[in-house]
């Protein structure tokens, strides 16, 4: 992939934690950008105004009209997409005994619908790539389960299946797809947690660099799962 400065990458989800840092990565190593976020205006504050190789445009999981247009946009600007991040998502308590279906309705609408929704968006363009790929943000939690919040586990071992079938639905053109799956992050997201110290856990950057190498792997060396620890698992 010596073409690097010409490939076109999408990534939801970029304005904090692990997508700022996703974002900023990819920037500095020459690609062109399609930010998709609920509020671009953020976006355009912390990298800058829109230019040949970033563009925002406003992205709601849970919107599909918003999908359609962030994708049929980038196209019409950029004429391909190489490579889909799909990082946004959320983390709501929700246990076995909480009955509380808008919640688990949220979960499943952001954490796996959105993503497969991007995917089906962008799949025709992966595959004109011939080098595409689609890396979904998932998490230990879609491995193992270590705690009772059953609602974000569900849909994380969900989008374990949808990597899983992404890569068979579409590896024959060349569509690599691959599950990245941390256990704690440095974000505001794991800022409550008292089992692991801010400094010992992974960090966005960190993360970044394994999603950039994710994408830059050739088509003859997959990984279908990543997963990342900041401390000893008993198993997965």
């Amino acid at each position: 992939m010596n073409d690097r400065p010409s490939r076109v990458v999408l990534i939801s989800g970029a304005t904090r934690g692990i997508g700022l840092a996703v974002a900023k990565d990819f920037l500095a190593h020459g690609y062109s950008l399609s930010l998709g976020a609920r509020a671009p205006v953020q976006l355009e504050s912390v990298f800058a105004p829109p230019g040949e190789r970033l563009a925002y445009h406003h992205y709601d999981a849970c919107d599909p009209d918003a999908a359609k247009a962030w994708v049929e946009a980038t196209v019409a600007r950029s004429g391909r997409i190489d490579a889909l991040i799909n990082n946004a998502g959320i983390n709501e308590p929700l246990t076995l005994n909480d009955d509380d279906d808008k919640r688990l309705d949220r979960l499943w609408a952001v954490n796996v619908k959105a993503p497969l929704r991007m995917t089906r968006l962008c799949l025709p363009y992966l595959e004109a790539s011939g080098t595409g790929r689609v890396i979904n943000l998932a998490s230990l939690s879609g491995k193992r389960v270590r705690n009772p919040q059953v609602g974000y586990t569900m849909t994380k071992f969900a989008v374990m299946g949808l990597t899983h079938t992404i890569r068979h639905i579409a590896w024959d053109k060349g569509v690599r797809a691959t599950a990245l799956c941390p256990g704690f992050v440095r974000t505001d997201l794991t800022a409550h947690t008292t089992k692991v110290a801010p400094e010992d856990m992974t960090t966005p950057e960190t993360l970044a660099t394994l999603v950039r190498t994710l994408v830059e792997l050739p088509n003859n060396a997959a990984v279908a799962e990543l997963l990342v620890n900041c401390r000893l698992e008993d198993t997965l």
